[in-house]
C-alpha cells in the first residue's frame, strides 16, 4: 500500500518518486498510464512524466481495485467508469479505518 510516512505535498512528482511512494515499478505506472484514461501526467521537454495531486489520488483509486481488492485491468475500468464518486469514498473509509488500526495497534504496543 501507500508509505504512510510521506505527505503528499509537492504540485508535481517523478515517476521514481511516485513509484518509490507506492512501492511498484516505474513500469507499472507506465502501463497503467495505457490502460486508464483517468491517468494522464503531463510530459517536460525531455520527455519525462511529471504526475500531479490529482494523478495521484486516481492512481489510489486504481491500486485499491487491482492490487488490494484484486481487479482484472477490465473490470477496475469499468468500475471506474460506472461509479469513481463510490470508489472514492470507499477509498477513504478504508484510509481511516487503516489509521486506525495503527492507532490503536501503537496503544496496545506501549501498554
Amino acid at each position: 500500500m501507500l508509505k504512510k510516512d510521506r505527505k503528499i505535498e509537492k504540485v508535481y512528482y517523478t515517476i521514481g518518486e511516485v513509484s518509490e511512494l507506492f512501492e511498484v515499478n516505474p513500469s507499472l505506472l507506465r502501463f497503467w498510464e495505457k490502460e486508464f484514461d483517468i491517468l494522464k501526467p503531463q510530459k517536460n521537454k525531455k520527455g519525462n512524466r511529471l504526475f500531479t495531486k490529482q494523478d495521484l489520488d486516481n492512481l489510489k483509486i486504481i491500486y485499491h481495485l487491482v492490487k488490494e481488492r484484486g481487479y482484472t485491468l477490465q473490470g477496475a475500468r469499468e468500475k471506474i467508469k460506472q461509479n469513481k464518486e463510490g470508489i472514492e469514498k470507499n477509498l477513504e473509509i478504508v484510509e481511516s479505518l487503516q489509521q486506525i488500526k495503527q492507532y490503536l495497534l501503537d496503544i496496545k504496543a506501549e501498554l
